[in-house]
């Protein structure tokens, strides 16, 4: 079984920043792709960025220049600094890692319980 953890969605005003976290733990052999999508309320979910394992990162056209998504491998965590957030930011935020569980196994995408950011202006 493979948990993903997010924390630091919090309130913040229009301007300021925020680093959200994702820690995947359990049963993994190794972690592929991970990203970050949001959904506000009567939204479709959305890509906010993705990185793979070699650090290749692309994000959603909104969040270039403000967000920059990073990953420690050895913690098994992906992040997500947002800088100059906006009113229109706001939105329950998930992680999603690819993961293998064993050698020859195929990669699994699994999702966190989403932690809530909120932008006021």
């Amino acid at each position: 079984q493979v948990q993903l953890v997010e924390s630091g969605g919090d309130l913040v005003q229009a301007g300021g920043s925020l680093r959200l976290s994702c820690a995947a733990s359990g049963s993994i052999f190794r972690v592929d792709d991970m990203g970050w999508y949001r959904q506000a309320p009567g939204k479709q979910r959305e890509l906010v960025a993705r990185i793979t394992r070699r650090g290749t990162t692309n994000y959603i056209g909104s969040a270039k220049g403000r967000f920059t998504i990073s990953r420690d491998d050895a913690k098994n965590t992906v992040y997500l600094q947002m800088n100059s957030l906006k009113p229109e930011d706001t939105a329950v935020y998930y992680c999603n890692a690819d993961v293998f569980v064993g050698v020859g196994e195929l990669s699994q995408a699994y999702w966190g319980q989403g932690t809530q950011v909120t932008v006021s202006s």
